[in-house]
């Protein structure tokens, strides 16, 4: 079984790198990924999942490293985000260059996720962000377990990639969605910190907020 493991992680790796897709398990839910950096292999994410190009798609990085290399992050962002990742949380901040436009909807914030997931940060790491978007057609239930995943979708994705069973996931419910990209006016003004989502460990989540957040004067806190 190890060994069938390993063996899925190197191929879903060289997959990638070639422009095509898997789909991988995390502790929210199953993802499609392929390179992030790839506009090609972006818009076949976008034509399996059946999505409308003016939605967004978020990435996974699998380090603070990586996560600093696509986001604008400042100090007082950052405390935070170390408290809330790796995990079931997906962090929107202003975007880097290097992150293509067709997966922001030309916006300049990018949703971001860590997840803790042994199997989807070590193909991650090896091939650098990779999209982070459920493995479902846009607008239908998200899978937490493969036999989740539609048979159509499943047929697409075998002809271009691979399906990773990683069994049930963790959570089994989509991350909670955490709102930093709002830019300060000033330097003097207060940060705003927004809840988009109330998902995975939501309560989690708002307990880091409410100590981070307004111990440190980043105030103008808000949740759904």
């Amino acid at each position: 079984m190890q060994n069938d493991r390993e063996d899925q992680i190197k191929t879903a790796t060289a997959i990638i790198k070639n422009g095509g897709m898997v789909v991988y398990p995390t502790e929210t839910v199953y993802g499609l990924g392929a390179d992030a950096f790839s506009e090609a292999a972006v818009r076949n994410v976008y034509k399996i999942k059946r999505r409308d190009l003016s939605l967004p798609i978020s990435i996974a990085v699998s380090s603070f490293e990586m996560l600093h290399e696509v986001a604008d992050i400042d100090s007082e962002c950052f405390e935070i985000i170390a408290e809330l990742l790796p995990g079931p949380v997906t962090i929107l901040l202003r975007k880097k260059d290097v992150v293509p436009a067709i997966l922001t909807a030309a916006s300049e914030v990018v949703g971001v996720r860590f997840p803790d997931n042994e199997i989807a940060t070590r193909i991650i790491k090896e091939t650098g962000p990779i999209t982070a978007t459920s493995a479902n057609v846009s607008g239908r239930n998200p899978p937490t377990c493969i036999e989740e995943v539609e048979v159509g979708l499943k047929l697409k994705v075998d002809l271009l990639g691979i399906i990773i069973n990683g069994g049930k996931c963790k959570y089994s419910m989509p991350s909670t969605v955490v709102d930093m990209s709002k830019e300060r006016a000033r330097a003097s003004e207060k940060r705003e910190i927004k809840i988009k989502r109330k998902r995975a460990c939501y309560d989690r989540v708002l307990h880091i907020l409410r100590s981070k957040a307004v111990g440190e004067g980043l105030h103008r806190f808000s949740v759904p």
